[in-house]
């Protein structure tokens, strides 16, 4: 099995996050007047479950990172079923930029490779089921028309808090921003014209220094706890 990074993902035409190095999109007629599905953009590690291990951004070798040291209790789990099949998603055990408050696992699913093809929605959608893991939240999905209809959309979607905000904590949660891709499936060499992302402005609020004083990220009920201790005081 000779495993791949993930793809380099094109920012769309007007995201405010990219930054010079940043690839943007010249068109995305791929995911006008089609299927799509709309994504909420986690800020996280971008890590993969594959036959071989468990992979950070490089697939040269397994990830030794500690904070990814949970996923392979999910990877000792799984693997003997994934055969050809990656599984990617979004690791927040440590916390970036956004401290998400509604957080029930840490490693939320986007994405499956089997070989050379990106599965379509509805089979990622099966397949995490049957691996009881969680989805990256679906913000959108249907079809959008023009890609001024989109542009109109992806504005209301982030005007809204994350979906993983908690609603018994009184902190505001905001979206790193969100991934458009089609409900159909694609194949890898059709991946830079099929999946676009679009990112805040200023989202990153990390140094490149952030992995020396990691902290694990809490989940809700960790969240309401120390809610109800302030409360308390």
């Amino acid at each position: 099995m000779d495993s791949k990074k993930y793809p380099r993902t094109y920012h769309l035409p007007w995201s405010p996050g990219a930054s010079s190095d940043d690839k943007i999109a010249a068109t995305i007629d791929q995911v006008i007047g089609c299927p799509i599905i709309i994504t909420e953009k986690l800020d996280g590690e971008n890590t993969c479950l594959n036959q071989l291990g468990v992979f950070a951004r490089s697939h040269a070798a397994p990830t030794q990172n500690p904070w990814a040291s949970y996923l392979w209790d999910y990877w000792n789990q799984l693997h003997f079923q994934l055969d050809d099949l990656e599984v990617f998603g979004e690791s927040l055990f440590a916390t970036h930029s956004i401290g998400y408050t509604g957080l029930q696992q840490y490693f939320y699913v986007f994405g499956l490779r089997q070989g050379a093809f990106w599965l379509p929605w509805d089979q990622v959608v099966l397949w995490v089921e049957l691996m009881n893991l969680p989805l990256a939240p679906v913000l959108f999905e249907g079809v959008v028309n023009s890609e001024q209809e989109l542009e109109a959309l992806i504005d209301q979607l982030m005007q809204e808090s994350s979906e993983l905000e908690s609603l018994e904590v009184d902190q505001e949660v905001p979206k790193e921003g969100v991934v458009v891709r089609p409900i159909e499936g694609f194949t890898s060499e059709d991946f830079g014209e099929k999946v676009f992302k679009w990112v805040r402005a200023n989202h990153v609020q990390t140094d490149a220094h952030w992995t020396r004083n990691w902290k694990r990220a809490p989940l809700e009920h960790e969240w309401i706890q120390q809610a109800q201790k302030k409360a308390k005081e």
